[in-house]
Order: structure tokens, then sequence, then C-alpha cells
């Protein structure tokens, strides 16, 4: 059988924590700042850890991960 090939869009966006979560960056902080917030765009900055209804779905596009 052959192997299982990871989807490059997806693994230079997510990565693992040492506890095997996935974690992500937020979207909407690349362009048309000057309308947004100073904290909404602070806060944009953070990475969070995936949602548990998307994991399942990660892992099957990301199998080395």
């Amino acid at each position: 059988m052959p192997k299982m090939k990871t989807k490059r869009a997806a693994a230079k966006r997510f990565h693992k924590t040492g506890t095997g979560k996935l974690k992500r960056n937020k979207a909407y902080k690349s362009h048309i700042l000057t309308k947004k917030s100073s904290k909404r765009k602070r806060n944009l900055r953070k990475s969070i850890i995936t949602d548990e209804s998307n994991v399942k779905n990660m892992k099957k596009i990301l199998p080395y991960l």
C-alpha cells in the first residue's frame, strides 16, 4: 500500500503541541487593518488550539503530524 500524502497547505498552518493537540493562528490579520481596533488586532496575534469538532478531519489530512 502506498504512503499517505500530507496536505502541504495544512501542514504549514497547523502545529502539534506537546500534548498532541493542534495549534493554529487566527485569521483576519493580513489586510484592512485600519478599521480594526488595537484590542482586536492584539487578540488576533495569539495562537489557539483547534476546536475539537475539526480535529478528526485535520488528523486525516495530516497523517504524520
